[in-house]
């Protein structure tokens, strides 16, 4: 795996990325994904084990996705060829003996916390316990939904919108929006600690957008905050809000609104990306979980809108440069903290 020949890398190879929802993959199904450039056969035997194969026979090239997963294999639908979760042939029908080369790469992959996780790195380099942890999505205090977005923008381009929320007044503003020059006036906090970057913006005595009025029935002026945090590569935002002078900021915040997001960001080129995400709330009654689901799809789609715009005026001008503003902070932390980490890969792929 040399990402080294000529220019720089377009990933970070070493590093948990979510492949999909755990429901993605029943017993002895399959599905074929592309990540990182490198296309994927995820499949679950009919005991349960997981297994993500390179998705190319190494017989003839045919794609495994197109095979068929019988007890604890996958059989290449071309000429039969059997394969283990850990990629070695295990039967090929025309002949007894099975050569040594008769294998495909395995990547580590696992199930937690209702996602699946690859490794798409050096396999001895990944330890299931750097799993990055979400226990939310285990937590009875809220409920949550999941999806899985595909976006015709680069990787990096998420992760830029999802730290910088000044933008939810122009993209977002019949849902989770406000008003934009409270949004621009507000401070943001960014901090940088090791392997992660924190951004904090708060509120006070604002107008709550209209989802927040759905959900919690909020008559007055609200204290908003928006919590966020980055590592390799997912981020995690907590924003809500609850009546003006209760408690917001101070830490008690169960009686207010709450919508804590999941945004597993997997490249599956350099200009495309799997987008993993879920969203849960603390307000359990009726229909509002559905209802904050469905009006944070519609949020993201128009994202997904403004990425897909960006991603074709940069790549009519690759080389003309971009702009930053005081909002980019957190996102501009967040890319230095990639080019670190791919540089020390690309070191020690060197070595």
């Amino acid at each position: 795996m040399d990402q080294t020949a000529g220019k720089a890398p377009a990933f970070l190879f070493d590093a948990w990325y979510v492949a999909g929802w755990a429901d993605d993959l029943t017993p002895g199904s399959k599905v074929g994904r592309t990540f990182l450039n490198q296309p994927i056969v995820l499949f679950r035997t009919e005991t349960g084990a997981l297994g993500a194969l390179e998705d190319r026979c190494c017989h003839r090239a045919m794609q495994l996705s197109h095979g068929h997963v019988d007890g604890q294999i996958l059989r290449c639908t071309y000429h039969g060829m059997e394969y283990g979760t850990d990629g070695i042939c295990t039967r090929i029908p025309a002949q007894e003996k099975i050569p040594p080369t008769a294998r495909v790469r395995s990547y580590p992959l696992v199930e937690q916390d209702a996602m699946l996780w690859i490794w798409m790195g050096d396999a001895q380099r990944a330890d299931p316990a750097t799993i990055p942890a979400y226990p939310v999505h285990h937590d009875p205090r809220f409920a949550w939904r999941g999806a899985h977005f595909p976006v015709n923008g680069n990787w990096q381009l998420l992760i830029d919108n999802l730290m910088d929320l000044s933008h939810l007044p122009y993209i977002h503003p019949k849902t989770i929006g406000g008003n934009p020059e409270l949004h621009f006036k507000t401070k943001t906090e960014t901090t940088k600690l090791p392997n992660r970057v924190r951004v904090e913006r708060r509120m006070p005595a604002s107008v709550p957008p209209p989802t927040y009025v759905t959900a919690r029935g909020f008559t007055g002026l609200v204290d908003r905050w928006q919590e966020i945090e980055f590592e390799p590569v997912l981020i995690r935002i907590h924003t809500g809000a609850c009546d003006v002078n209760t408690g917001a900021y101070e830490g008690r915040r169960e009686h207010g609104f709450s919508m804590l997001g999941f945004h597993g960001i997997t490249p599956e080129t350099e200009r495309t990306t799997h987008y993993f995400w879920s969203m849960a709330t603390n307000v359990l009654d009726n229909d509002t979980p559905d209802i904050v689901f469905e009006q944070t799809a519609a949020t993201f789609r128009e994202d997904q809108e403004v990425l897909e715009l960006q991603q074709v005026r940069m790549e009519a001008e690759p080389e003309r440069p971009l702009l930053d503003i005081a909002s980019d902070t957190g996102g501009r932390a967040a890319r230095q903290l990639i080019r670190r980490l791919m540089a020390a890969e690309r070191q020690d792929v060197a070595t």
